[in-house]
């Protein structure tokens, strides 16, 4: 299992770790990683490993392996390989990285906005889109743009916390997405928060204050289906 330092403070942009394995397609494992690995519609992170010689490894995606706790460290092509027990700087490209925090924070508030079942969702680099189950059309952009810009001005605290499993599944209205379950197996299940407007399960990075996102704008609705409706939005 890599310990996941992304989880206790996104804003880490440099670490040390230490190689454990080199798996058959040539992507990395370390014993902890400040990079986050793919899902929940987040990209996975991007960066350098940097070895003790000055040497520098371009990683150019990160994923979990099959059992969904390993991270996995996908190199650019034709880079240099470590040796397990080789110890790494990380050094996360903290530009993408941030884009994508301040991305996720922005669609939360976008479910807030639009307090229907999700169906479905992807995070861009400062930028994203959400779909959701509307029996009706007739979605307004302004007024969405209108509440999600209010809430950006509260500047309200964005914090986590942890329940158990089985808390989870006593409260299932807490799960607002329909496609994307929550993390869950390892006994306990990561919650966001954004304090006095939203409280959902989240394996994701975030902004710590709703002030970081910066200005946002809705720039499009599509139909996608007789229920579905996509809302796309960008930050400025």
């Amino acid at each position: 299992m890599t310990e996941l330092l992304f989880r206790a403070d996104a804003y880490l942009k440099q670490a040390e770790a230490q190689v454990l394995a080199v798996n058959e397609r040539g992507g990395i494992v370390l014993n902890r990683t400040i990079f986050y690995a793919q899902g929940g519609g987040q990209p996975g992170d991007k960066g350098m490993l940097r070895r003790s010689d000055g040497r520098e490894i371009a990683i150019a995606t990160t994923v979990y392996d099959a059992d969904k706790t390993t991270v996995v460290h996908v190199p650019a092509e034709g880079q240099d390989l470590p040796a397990p027990g080789e110890a790494v700087a990380l050094l996360l490209d903290w530009p993408v990285r941030y884009s994508r925090m301040r991305a996720h924070t922005a669609l939360h508030l976008l479910s807030v906005a639009l307090p229907y079942p999700v169906t479905g969702g992807a995070i861009g680099d400062g930028d994203g889109r959400l779909d959701f189950d509307i029996p009706e059309a007739g979605l307004d952009k302004a007024e969405i743009e209108a509440k999600l810009k209010a809430m950006v001005a509260s500047n309200a605290e964005v914090r986590q916390s942890w329940i158990t499993d089985d808390e989870l599944l006593a409260n299932p209205g807490l799960v607002k997405t329909m496609s994307v379950k929550p993390p869950m197996g390892t006994g306990r299940v990561r919650l966001i928060e954004i304090v006095g407007l939203d409280l959902q399960p989240c394996g994701g990075t975030h902004v710590g204050t709703l002030g970081e996102i910066g200005a946002i704008e809705v720039t499009s609705i599509e139909k996608k289906g007789k229920q579905n409706r996509r809302v796309r939005i960008a930050l400025r």
